[in-house]
């Protein structure tokens, strides 16, 4: 890996994520072998420090430290001494003196990651920073496309739903364009950030010119949490008119692609019949998110790519 951390995709070269994408291929076969093992990070200490709710990336990061041997510690913020005043730069320090090699940090600000490398000697894994980016998602998300597509070069990509308030869909635009795809985001215009186009996609409105010949439709949860405002008049209007049933699906190609980075929340975003349906990848997304950060971990914990099974 060209840099020490991993923040964004944004700065990444294309070169070192087509790396850890092949290298994902590898990780992959390992944790679909009965021993689902091996000890390229024996001697390492990850720690995971998750400020903000997460089952599918904090597990997923534990799942892959300890698949390559890694020891790990997890620290949650009601379990630790922010709640009592400490701020976030002590509990660093504090963790860091324990001679740690890695953290893995989500925290709701966004650039909190960022912040991190300019104070700690450990490399830092953003695993999601406010509105800014989720860049292991989008790491994921292209090794998905890549698993049942072959390529990501020109193939058409439509995100959909909550653009404004999503990290996934900063990273995927910034790992997607940089591999070639072309990428449409979708939805109203009230969830989509001005001059969004300026990042070398397609800004579309109506969902079924949104989903028109999609190769991959990657579909976001309406992320009511970080909404300051009313952005629609009801959850039932959003489903009808941006929900992706199995109807408006068959405007994209017959063989299209649909993800979601979940939680999902079925019924508004994504009906069950596509949540479920042959042509969805929700679960391989999972197991893939594991084969993703294990080449993450690997390669940031300097790591080469010839001596990972060694």
């Amino acid at each position: 890996m060209s840099f020490r951390h991993l923040i964004t995709l944004q700065e990444l070269p294309k070169e070192d994520i087509q790396e850890i994408l092949n290298l994902a291929q590898s990780f992959k076969q390992v944790i679909l072998r009965p021993i689902k093992k091996v000890p390229t990070l024996k001697g390492k200490t990850i720690v995971n420090m998750f400020f903000e709710p997460s089952t599918r990336t904090r597990t997923s990061f534990e799942l892959a430290a300890k698949r390559l041997s890694a020891d790990v510690l997890n620290i949650q913020m009601s379990t630790s001494s922010v709640v009592k005043g400490e701020t976030l730069l002590d509990t660093l320090a504090t963790i860091e003196a324990m001679q740690i090699d890695m953290v893995v940090i989500r925290h709701s600000a966004s650039g909190v990651p960022l912040f991190l490398t300019k104070n700690i000697k450990s490399s830092v894994i953003n695993a999601g920073d406010g509105m800014h980016e989720h860049p292991t998602q989008g790491l994921l998300d292209m090794f998905s496309i890549i698993e049942k597509k072959k390529k990501i070069e020109g193939l058409n990509v439509s995100i959909v739903g909550d653009i404004a308030h999503s990290r996934v869909a900063r990273s995927n635009i910034w790992g997607l364009t940089k591999m070639g795809a072309k990428v449409k985001v979708v939805g109203p215009t009230t969830l989509m950030p001005k001059e969004i186009e300026k990042l070398g996609v397609t800004v579309c409105n109506d969902l079924k010119e949104g989903l028109k010949d999609a190769d991959v439709v990657n579909i976001l949860r309406v992320q009511l949490e970080r909404q300051k405002k009313n952005l629609f008049p009801t959850l039932r209007e959003y489903a009808t008119l941006f929900g992706v049933n199995s109807e408006k699906l068959k405007y994209a190609k017959p063989d299209c692609v649909v993800m979601h980075p979940g939680p999902m929340n079925r019924g508004i975003e994504i009906s069950p019949n596509v949540a479920d349906g042959i042509n969805s990848v929700i679960n391989e997304q999972v197991t893939n998110g594991v084969a993703v950060r294990m080449a993450v971990l690997y390669l940031m914990g300097g790591g080469k790519k010839d001596e990972a099974f060694n």
